[in-house]
């Protein structure tokens, strides 16, 4: 069973959880070299599965858009991990009046498609989504 766990972008419980995995050589590949951020206008969510952690999604708060940027899940079981975090954000953001955008690995495009986002923007190895529905 996956559980979500959300923690202020500060927390100092963040930083216990998923400071192996963004120092992790093999997590970083996955995210294409870039570097993990965070500061006071994120919002993480953390997937933890038998008491490990196994994916997040960090949410951007911004004045005029919240973004899904530079995201992980563990390859084994990681499209159920993925979408329920996704899942997760969706459903906190429903009441959100800021435009929800996605920063996509091309290989996850069908599930944020199946969550109602669409593409703006296409570049090599990013998608930028929007979600509309």
């Amino acid at each position: 069973m996956i559980q979500i766990l959300k923690l202020q972008g500060t927390d100092k419980q963040l930083y216990q959880l998923v400071g192996p995995l963004v120092m992790d050589p093999q997590i970083l590949q996955y995210n294409n070299g870039y570097p993990f951020k965070t500061g006071e206008q994120f919002v993480w969510y953390i997937a933890i599965e038998k008491h490990k952690v196994t994916g997040f999604i960090p949410l951007n708060l911004r004045k005029n858009e919240h973004i899904i940027n530079n995201y992980y899940a563990k390859a084994e079981n990681h499209d159920a991990i993925l979408e329920a975090l996704l899942d997760a954000v969706l459903t906190d953001e429903e009441e959100s009046t800021q435009p929800l955008v996605a920063v996509v690995q091309t290989l996850h495009k069908d599930l944020f498609v199946s969550k109602g986002f669409e593409i703006t923007k296409t570049w090599k190895l990013y998608i930028k989504m929007q979600k509309v529905s």
